[in-house]
């Protein structure tokens, strides 16, 4: 009689029998489990959930002592625990991120997904969803069919429909002709994509050209922002209208600054350089001085009105240090937001409302 099929003795008794370290794993998940603790049970590897599921799946009856003896040893196993470690390269790699040169841990990664009887699918799979859209867009119908025929039911469906209808379309009438593919041939179709698409691209930028245009023209005057923008508009439309929106300057504060946020960039400006911008943003009118006014309705009367007669004392300032002044206020706003203080609203938060 197979020992499944009967009680489990106390570990300790004379007559026990020794309970495997899988089926003492297996009694802790399902203690938990009643206990109604959640368990991040996916996360771990196909076969180690499928030999979980096989334990739990063999467990009849088991003895109160049984189960007091199991969790005890699992209890002082903890308590001797000195050190807990990733366990495996692929989390190694990523408690190590940042502290490890990109193309090191590209290696690495590829080294572990190259050994034999590693599945590539699993890192694929893994990947962000615009990624698999840009596989799904650049490769052949073919290898978009086996991609697609490999993700969740729930995935595939959700990266279908953001792709355009006509290649949607052929994608999915190819999945039809997939069912005489050979896993050798799916195995090796898994293993060119990671080579294509998964690994680290070591560049000499840390941040994007659209961040680093943005923040160039941040700091810009004016007139010089508007002429690199009609610029871009004219040799590449889509890149301008990515740039406007990583741009943020002083005509930006209403529609980006909560009001309730305004007290607190205030507090980290420099009140010269805010007496001198909102001088020049009177003068100016327009938009400036639409922002200027948004600022003073976000704050105290006696706070509002003590920075009128601030900017009233300042006289018509002259352009250059009006600008020098009014980027210095949007770099304040910038600064706090970037560590995180305040959080500014998408430029796109009015279309996405409307």
């Amino acid at each position: 009689m197979s020992y499944s099929t009967v009680p489990l003795p106390v570990p300790s008794g004379p007559s026990a029998t020794p309970l495997s370290r899988r089926r003492k794993a297996a009694m802790i998940v399902q203690l938990l489990i009643n206990d109604g603790t959640k368990l991040p049970l996916s996360a771990m590897p196909d076969h180690v959930q499928e030999d979980l599921a096989r334990e739990l799946g063999a467990i009849r009856l088991v003895d109160r002592d049984t189960v007091t003896a199991v969790a005890t040893e699992f209890a002082d196993l903890l308590d001797a625990v000195g050190l807990s470690a990733p366990g495996n390269v692929d989390a190694a790699l990523e408690s190590l991120a940042g502290q490890i040169s990109p193309h090191l841990a590209d290696k690495l990664r590829d080294q572990m997904y190259n050994r034999q009887g590693t599945d590539p699918w699993v890192r694929i799979l893994n990947m962000a969803t615009d990624d698999i859209m840009r596989v799904l867009s650049d490769e052949s119908i073919q290898i978009g069919a086996v991609l697609l025929s490999k993700l969740p039911v729930a995935r595939a469906a959700e990266v279908l429909g953001k792709l355009p209808g006509p290649r949607a379309r052929r994608i999915t009438f190819a999945v039809r002709q997939t069912a005489d593919i050979g896993p050798d041939a799916v195995r090796r179709i898994g293993q060119a994509l990671v080579a294509d698409y998964c690994r680290t691209r070591v560049t000499a930028f840390d941040k994007a050209p659209v961040a680093r245009v943005g923040a160039i023209l941040n700091s810009s005057p004016a007139p010089t922002r508007d002429d690199m923008l009609a610029g871009l508009d004219e040799s590449d439309a889509v890149f301008a209208n990515d740039v406007r929106k990583s741009i943020f300057t002083f005509e930006n504060i209403p529609t980006r600054v909560k009001p309730i946020d305004i007290p607190t960039c205030l507090r980290d400006i420099d009140q010269n350089d805010l007496a001198v911008a909102l001088a020049h943003a009177f003068a100016t009118g327009g938009a400036r001085d639409a922002a200027a006014n948004f600022i003073l309705d976000c704050i105290s009367l006696r706070m509002a009105t003590a920075l009128k007669e601030a900017a009233a004392e300042k006289g018509r300032v002259k352009a250059a240090d009006g600008e020098v002044a009014l980027n210095a206020v949007s770099a304040a706003v910038r600064t706090l937001a970037d560590a995180g203080s305040i959080t500014l609203l998408s430029p796109d938060a009015d279309a996405d409302g409307a």
